[in-house]
């Protein structure tokens, strides 16, 4: 008999943002000195942290119980981060890929976990010169997150193409829409996450990484979603730094609302097909060569099909969950989304019509703080 549920629950957020920080003048990358991230920790504490290289700085915000809460909180972060840095006489930028700065010319942060990493992983760890976003979506029950995992990995390439914002790597164009992920990919323990069918799998698959030293501990499984180590979340790793509030909101809104529809779901006894991760590999790799504008495979019709009309089946797919979750006009916003083109597409248009790579990183700059 199936469960009916009364209420959605909560659903709860965290959002991370990787910036870069650069010169006004040079517009390359320039390591902040943690200047930036000292004077954010009088304010914002534990919500600002310095990476590995020195000229990128994360925030999170607080867990959030709407996507309201999130909005809020990603424009004050992006605001105070701002104004530390224009206190520095640097800018900043939200983009996953510099459009033409070296790593080998990059600091790296005085840290012993950093310099860990890069003594494992050499200049794997040193040409790691990337942004990313992280969304947590709270889920009490190990249990049913594992489920969740499995079954939100097909909608991944859906989402990574809505948010493809790093077409140029060293000064070149490279092709791609989202060329971070191809940077990243070189890192163990990347990519899409593989099907477990049980927790006790998943937390033997773990202890066995751990035993043989592969890793110290489980926040070194860097996949494109993963139940989090420490905290009661699923997190999505998969998306490109929006440019701007807005997309990286409405990115938010339907990672939430993807994950209540699912649970909505399981809770009703109805299955979601999982597929397996090699064909969802298929359109990830399209997702980050074409975005928005290729084509994906739809695996039930077997079939290719534009990557935005099956944008439009998955904003079919969890409308009966979004006026609950109360982000209907945050998930709207992907038609501005489709409309304008991802972060990438107006990359590439900037330098198409100027053919300089310092006015993208100026185009970049400009829309960090936008509508905020």
């Amino acid at each position: 008999m199936a469960t009916s549920i009364k209420k959605l629950p909560k659903f709860t957020l965290g959002v991370e943002e990787e910036y870069m920080i650069l010169d006004p003048k040079t517009r390359d990358l320039r390591s902040h000195m943690s200047k930036i991230v000292d004077g954010g920790k009088i304010t914002l504490r534990e919500q600002v942290k310095a990476e590995m290289h020195q000229s990128v700085v994360e925030v999170g915000t607080n867990i959030c119980q709407n996507v309201q809460e999130a909005r809020k909180e990603v424009a004050f972060l992006r605001n105070k981060i701002s104004e530390l840095a224009t206190a520095q006489g640097l800018v900043v930028g939200a983009s996953s890929t510099h459009p033409f700065a070296k790593w080998q010319d990059q600091e790296i942060t005085d840290d012993p976990r950093y310099h860990n990493i890069v003594n494992e992983l050499k200049d794997i760890a040193r040409s790691n010169l990337i942004f990313g976003l992280h969304v947590h979506v709270g889920i009490e029950s190990r249990d049913i997150a594992l489920q969740l995992m499995n079954q939100a990995c097909y909608f991944l390439p859906h989402i990574y193409a809505l948010t493809t914002n790093s077409p140029f790597w060293e000064g070149r164009n490279t092709g791609f829409k989202a060329f971070r992920a191809k940077v990243f990919a070189k890192f163990p323990r990347t990519g899409l996450p593989e099907y477990f069918d049980s927790v006790q799998a998943y937390d033997n698959f773990l202890e066995i990484l751990v035993k043989t030293n592969c890793i110290d501990n489980p926040k070194k499984i860097w996949w494109d979603l993963r139940m989090h180590p420490f905290f009661s979340t699923i997190e999505f790793r998969i998306c490109d730094m929006c440019l701007t509030v807005d997309e990286t909101i409405c990115v938010v809104a339907i990672i939430q609302a993807v994950v209540a529809k699912l649970y909505k779901l399981l809770m009703s006894n109805t299955s979601f097909n999982i597929y397996r991760i090699a064909l969802i590999r298929e359109n990830k790799f399209r997702a980050a060569r074409n975005g928005i504008e290729g084509l994906l495979i739809d695996f039930g019709k077997k079939t290719e099909v534009p990557t935005r009309e099956l944008i439009m089946e998955l904003l079919d797919f969890i409308d009966d969950v979004v006026d609950e979750l109360g982000s209907r006009e945050e998930v709207n916003y992907v038609h501005k989304i489709l409309e304008r083109g991802t972060g990438a597409d107006q990359q590439l248009a900037v330098f198409e019509k100027t053919g300089s790579l310092e006015a993208v990183v100026d185009f970049i700059t400009s829309k960090f703080t936008e509508g905020i």
